[in-house]
């Protein structure tokens, strides 16, 4: 299990295992410590899985068990402001780029099994969906031009069709009906978020698995074809810290 709690209403203060953290990563700083490394460590030692700060919610965990790493790391980076190269910072946080080169195996050891495992959890519910829709998208345009006449119907509509067999304003009603949240016409960053995993275990649920295997294969393509061209877009931004190759054969079992 994850140690966070499955509990994700905001917290008004920040527990204990929030200062241990903080404290962690300025203490290895003020004896030299890389950043990076520091960084990690203090992920490895934070409980809780969200919080209220100030005005902003932070949802770290969702659904128990896909983990936003990259999220923490923006909110305990802000506890240290100007102790590190923003340039750096900013190509972590918007990019998922490290400024160190650390193989999986480091990055899973130094933040922990259980992290690691929920992290995964986020690159292909959240990340590798994201990254499907958005090929799904672009293969469905490369058809309208073809044609004389586009089709009429709303782009992201005809992208959920496709993907998971219902228009995204039905799924999304769903979503929110299930959730208890109310109908909007705009959708926050972390609720669509929320939105996108639950759409990952959804198809997990209706699709085959040969289906599945296939949209995932199409998905890690896509994110390969944004790295190599350079386009470190925001739909692709939270990444981990190394990317997944395009025949990463893991497909995590969310039954």
């Amino acid at each position: 299990m994850v140690e966070m709690p499955s509990d994700t209403r905001p917290t008004k203060s920040p527990p204990a295992a929030d200062r241990e953290a903080v404290e962690h990563l300025q203490r290895a700083l003020s004896e030299g410590r890389h950043w990076f490394l520091a960084l990690l460590e203090a992920i490895a030692l934070w409980r809780p899985a969200d919080e209220q700060v100030g005005e902003r919610y932070y949802r770290y965990l969702i659904d128990g068990e896909a983990f936003d790493w990259l999220l923490l790391a923006e909110r305990l980076l802000e506890c240290i402001d100007g102790r590190v190269p923003e340039d750096e910072r900013d190509a972590l946080i918007f990019f998922g780029q490290a400024p160190l080169d650390l193989d999986e195996a480091c990055f899973r050891e130094t933040i922990g099994e259980a992290k690691h495992r929920a992290n995964l959890n986020y690159l292909y519910g959240v990340t590798v969906e994201e990254a499907l829709q958005l090929a799904v998208e672009e293969e469905i345009l490369k058809e309208r031009r073809s044609r004389v006449w586009g089709g009429r119907e709303p782009l992201d509509e005809v992208v959920f069709q496709r993907i998971y067999g219902r228009g995204r304003h039905d799924l999304l009603a769903e979503f929110r009906s299930q959730r208890c949240l109310p109908d909007a016409d705009s959708i926050p960053f972390q609720e669509l978020k929320e939105f996108t995993y639950w759409l990952f275990k959804y198809r997990m649920h209706q699709c085959d698995r040969a289906r599945v295997a296939s949209d995932t294969r199409k998905a890690l393509a896509q994110l390969s074809r944004l790295e190599l061209a350079g386009r470190p877009e925001r739909r692709a931004r939270r990444r981990l810290a190394t990317a997944p190759a395009e025949d990463d054969p893991r497909v995590i079992d969310v039954s």
